[in-house]
């Protein structure tokens, strides 16, 4: 079989498997979050943190709750950290440097995973499990709680109030991400992924040294690193290293796993609001950008016209050979297209169009179909940009839903939509112009520039993947990086709750025969090119410095 080949049907059996599930669990999680009942466990949980799971927030104590819930969660993860020398199970590893503690304890509460350390050469098995792999579920649940309490600003009416997060983030955790992650840690396992707490372990040595290997709780803290698309990983290598990814079969899973949760919200969105018909159009727009993004990536690795990629069948330098460039190609972009930011190859190694097709889909906004919650609640306010632009076309009051797109709710919409570009661009601008952080640089010229750029988009865009090359373990990079880590997580996240308590304080408007039809193609193929224009046309001039240079130049 060809690698072209191979690629392809990994590629189909993908979709194939998503389609299956993407009715029954978008059902299921829609039941989870409009549910009455509260389970035994969950009852628990609400007595031993104090919160009353019936109590309905306006959007500015739902703010509260989410701000005071993260900054303890960093607080707590960062002491963990110091304190890791005097932990048992920390294998003989010291405590954590203080500036990459903080930046460690934001990466993994803002769902960035962004890692400047060497897992298993820093981390011992309480940290990389009581704390790393905690905040795995529980930034995926604040994300999925914010995108139901969107979703809720658009049903209501006539009332600010969103719902309960301590009851959103609680049910997200305990009904949706536990569960899915239970069985995909058992089936990595079966894949021959390593579950255990074993010590360090000498397994070679050379001229010089030896090598030495340590296990560690690897299976389940991957299934839930890719479902809550998180992505840090236990090993340096992250998903390249096989014990946590041995096989093209765990390979495939692991992608599902990025994928079901955020593809399904949009099932999830249409029937909370419902219109089933309303999900399927922001999952067209998805679907569309991410079957596009594969396909362009799988084109340029496989069809550089150099020699030596020729003669091994594609780009292979810096990828795994049991993956080949159609599993690498299909990880990478469904990696930089969500927040996940896990990699089974290095994307500096990718050809020039290749490495910035990854940058791309993080400058996007991550929306195809992004993170679990972020990515809906992205794409819906991109749906808000483009009814908006409609509405300018035609010169009638924007509607979505129900609901009019005022001078208030665009207002919100374009503010999160500039803060993200603007912290990315900023920070790489700020790098750039000072001698120190460019020394950290492996390459000069337009591939150095994109290591750079790399980061800051990533960090900022909650992705978390490295472009490799960047020596990011400094006081500089740590500390900016992880102020680009928390204020692009939670700064969009103040704009979506003030839009969805906006939203919710209007009365539904009866549709007319002037109403844009938001379930139709014509508007999924509108949003498509709100996405590209808008957030795509933003990093333009920094790309063309980039890997535009870099591949006209190749």
């Amino acid at each position: 079989m060809s690698p072209v080949l191979a690629g392809v049907l990994q590629m189909i059996a993908l979709i194939v498997v998503l389609g299956l599930v993407y009715r029954p669990l978008g059902d299921y999680m829609a039941r989870v979050y409009n549910s009455p009942k509260h389970l035994r466990v969950e009852k628990w949980i609400y007595r031993a943190i104090g919160a009353n799971p019936a109590t309905e927030m306006r959007w500015p104590a739902y703010l509260r709750g989410l701000l005071a819930f993260s900054l303890i969660s960093v607080l707590f993860l960062y002491l963990m950290q110091r304190v890791q020398g005097s932990l048992p199970g920390s294998l003989g590893f010291s405590s954590i440097d203080p500036d990459q503690a903080f930046n460690t304890a934001a990466s993994f509460v803002s769902n960035t995973n962004w890692q400047s350390y060497y897992g298993e050469q820093a981390m011992g098995h309480v940290v990389q499990t009581g704390g790393l792999a905690v905040q795995n579920f529980l930034s995926a649940a604040v994300g999925m709680a914010v995108a139901v309490a969107l979703i809720r600003g658009f049903v209501r009416s006539r009332t600010g109030e969103l719902g309960n997060f301590w009851a959103d983030m609680v049910r997200g955790t305990v009904r949706i991400l536990i569960p899915i992650a239970f069985i995909g840690a058992v089936v990595l396992v079966a894949c021959g992924a390593v579950q255990n707490f074993s010590g360090i372990h000498e397994v070679g040595q050379f001229a010089g040294g030896s090598q030495q290997w340590n296990g560690g709780a690897v299976a389940s803290q991957e299934a839930i690193k890719e479902l809550g698309t998180n992505g840090g990983g236990y090993f340096n290598a992250n998903s390249a290293h096989p014990f946590e990814n041995p096989s093209g079969i765990s390979n495939l899973l692991e992608i599902f796993l990025i994928l079901v949760i955020p593809f399904a919200l949009t099932r999830t969105f249409g029937t909370m609001v419902g219109s089933v018909k309303q999900g399927y159009a922001i999952l067209a727009a998805m679907v569309t950008i991410w079957i596009g993004f594969t396909a362009l990536m799988m084109w340029t690795e496989f069809h550089h016209g150099a020699p030596a990629f020729n003669i091994a069948g594609g780009a292979m330098e810096g990828k795994e050979t049991r993956f080949g460039v159609g599993g690498s190609s299909l990880f990478a972009t469904t990696t930089t297209l969500t927040s996940t930011g896990a990699v089974n190859s290095f994307h500096s190694s990718f050809t020039g169009f290749g490495g910035g097709i990854t940058l791309l889909g993080m400058m996007l906004g991550e929306v195809a179909p992004g993170g679990v919650g972020s990515g809906l609640y992205g794409m819906l306010i991109l749906a808000i940009v483009a009814v908006f632009i409609a509405g300018l076309m035609v010169g009638r009051t924007p509607e979505y839903l129900g609901k009019k797109i005022g001078t208030r709710e665009i207002k919100f919409a374009a503010l999160y939509i500039m803060i993200t570009p603007a912290l990315a661009l900023g920070f790489t601008a700020a790098s750039m112009a000072m001698t120190t952080p460019k020394n950290s640089m492996l390459n000069s010229g337009a591939h150095g520039f994109s290591e750079v750029l790399y980061a800051f988009t990533s960090g900022a865009n909650n992705n978390g993947s490295a472009f490799a090359g960047l020596s990011s373990d400094t006081q500089w990079y740590n500390t900016t990086i992880g102020l680009a880590m928390l204020l692009g997580r939670f700064l969009p996240i103040v704009f979506i709750l003030a839009l969805a308590g906006s939203l919710g304080e209007q009365k539904k408007i009866p549709a007319s025969l002037g109403t844009l039809r938001t379930h139709k193609p014509l508007f999924a193929g509108l949003l498509v090119a709100t996405v590209i224009v808008v957030s795509g046309l933003t990093y333009f001039p920094a790309l063309a410095l980039g890997p535009l240079a870099e591949g006209l130049a190749s």
